[in-house]
């Protein structure tokens, strides 16, 4: 396949559906509980809702939405850490957009902007570091954070940042790694997985090996996946395939992108600058040994939470949003009290609601809205 048209053949589609359904049901049969498949990353839970593919799929499977958005995890206190750098008189605070609007405790970094505070989006860390030569008398911060997918262009920027000499640019590095939340998940009693779509643009940086002890300890086949609906659907049909044949592997579905070892450049990057923390505290999953990646002692001086004094105090949710147990899967978004009613995209309560990756923001802009009140309202 060359053109995005042939990864949307309708034709295509009726086929692997056909199959899909003929082996969901043999598998499903003497089940008291659908086959349950968690595609990992917020990408792919998009992509499943723009194309209405949750809902060509049969009854006997159910599509468990994973914690792969880095936005959605990322826990109040560290929003609020964001808060007090901004805040500072002589700060550039830098940002993606999707993570502008991602509520804090008393406010988010779109609101500090409107008080005053110098935050600005940016599109790479590398227009942080060019903001930092253009303000030689400013301390430019850039917010880090996203898996392994975005580590390399952080590490290169300050690899670069260290070659200029550039002593005005730091990172408030939230940067978390993907293996560790796969086994959380795992390990959680709460949910009885199947197997998982795996995510495709984090394999194309670390490769395809690392999700062996999946297949291997735990006995649940992977599929690393694309993103397009051809992408998706083939992706369940070969975790269905290795179900109906008894085998649990790590296979390559995107293998026009993703490389079986991996972006060796890249993962060198990130070996030189970033080293991994004890423990880092995720939104909805608690604190997760080794998760987090931080500075290395050598590139101290590009670490804002050496050159600032940060509490880092650990703050919970409102009550009233279970952004936690949707991130777990351990409900549907739609489930929350609070979902389309005082948590909307316009008036998020929770940061699954804001990013562009989360479950509940797909859920809402895709979904039928409207039938879910009549839902609630029926019961």
């Amino acid at each position: 396949m060359k053109y995005v048209d042939e990864f949307r053949d309708p034709e295509k589609a009726k086929l692997l559906l056909k199959e899909i359904h003929a082996l969901a049901g043999g598998l499903r049969a003497g089940m008291q509980r659908p086959l349950q498949i968690m595609e990992v990353c917020g990408g792919h839970t998009h992509a499943i809702f723009r194309y209405g593919i949750e809902s060509m799929l049969p009854d006997a499977i159910e599509l468990i939405h994973g914690p792969g958005c880095p936005v959605c995890v990322l826990p109040m206190g560290r929003v609020d850490d964001c808060v007090t750098l901004a805040e500072h008189p002589n700060v550039i605070f830098t940002t993606f957009g999707d993570a502008m609007r991602v509520p804090g405790s008393k406010k988010s970094l779109l609101q500090a902007k409107s008080e005053g505070c110098d935050v600005r989006m940016v599109y790479s860390p590398l227009d942080a570091l060019k903001l930092a030569k253009d303000n030689p008398d400013k301390e430019v911060i850039f917010f880090a954070l996203g898996f392994e997918t975005t580590m390399p262009s952080t590490a290169m920027t300050v690899l670069q940042a260290e070659r200029e000499g550039i002593r005005n640019f730091s990172l408030f590095c939230n940067h978390i790694t993907i293996i560790p939340t796969v086994k959380a998940i795992l390990d959680s009693p709460e949910l009885t997985l199947d197997g998982f779509l795996g995510p495709g643009h984090v394999s194309m940086v670390i490769g395809n090996e690392p999700y062996a002890f999946i297949a291997e300890h735990y006995r649940k086949p992977l599929v690393v996946a694309g993103f397009e609906p051809l992408d998706v659907l083939q992706s369940i049909w070969m975790v269905l395939k290795q179900l109906d044949e008894g085998r649990c592997t790590v296979e390559n579905q995107y293998s026009r992108v993703v490389p079986e070892d991996g972006n060796a450049v890249a993962l060198d990057a990130i070996g030189r600058v970033f080293e991994l923390r004890e423990f880092f505290e995720w939104r909805g999953l608690g604190s997760i040994d080794h998760s987090g990646v931080r500075m290395r002692a050598p590139y101290a001086q590009y670490d804002a939470e050496r050159k600032f004094a940060i509490k880092s105090i650990k703050i919970a949710d409102p009550k009233s949003c279970q952004c936690g147990e949707v991130l777990k899967g351990v409900i549907k978004p739609w489930e929350c009290k609070v979902f389309g009613s005082a948590c909307t995209p316009e008036t998020p309560l929770g940061a699954l609601m804001v990013s562009s990756e989360g479950a509940c923001a797909a859920y809402y802009q895709f979904g039928d809205v409207e039938k879910i009140h009549q839902k609630r309202a029926a019961s």
